[in-house]
């Protein structure tokens, strides 16, 4: 007789950057955040890719930081947040 022993451990990386957003964007206006940050990927893409891979990891699935993770069931997420309010990518 067997016993297989199994061992599932999740480490998770996170990071952050900050942009300007152009005078004339509404800050309470989610849809137009959301649709200058995804046009101006140049602004913030590499950057995060870099800090990404210097990055330490950590233990667990990231989301009991205070970071504004919500997607429990997902294993990555994009978040932007402006003034304390944001949404997802």
């Amino acid at each position: 007789m067997k016993a297989i022993i199994k061992h599932r451990s999740v480490y998770y990386k996170t990071t952050e950057v900050e942009i300007e957003l152009p005078k004339g964007i509404d800050e309470y206006d989610s849809m137009e955040i959301q649709d200058y940050i995804n046009d101006n990927e140049h602004l913030w893409v590499d950057k995060i890719d870099k800090q990404m891979s210097e990055a330490e990891y950590e233990y667990g699935f990231g989301m009991d930081s205070d970071d504004g993770w919500t997607d429990d069931d997902q294993p990555c997420e994009w978040r932007y947040e402006v003034n304390g309010c944001g949404g997802h990518l």
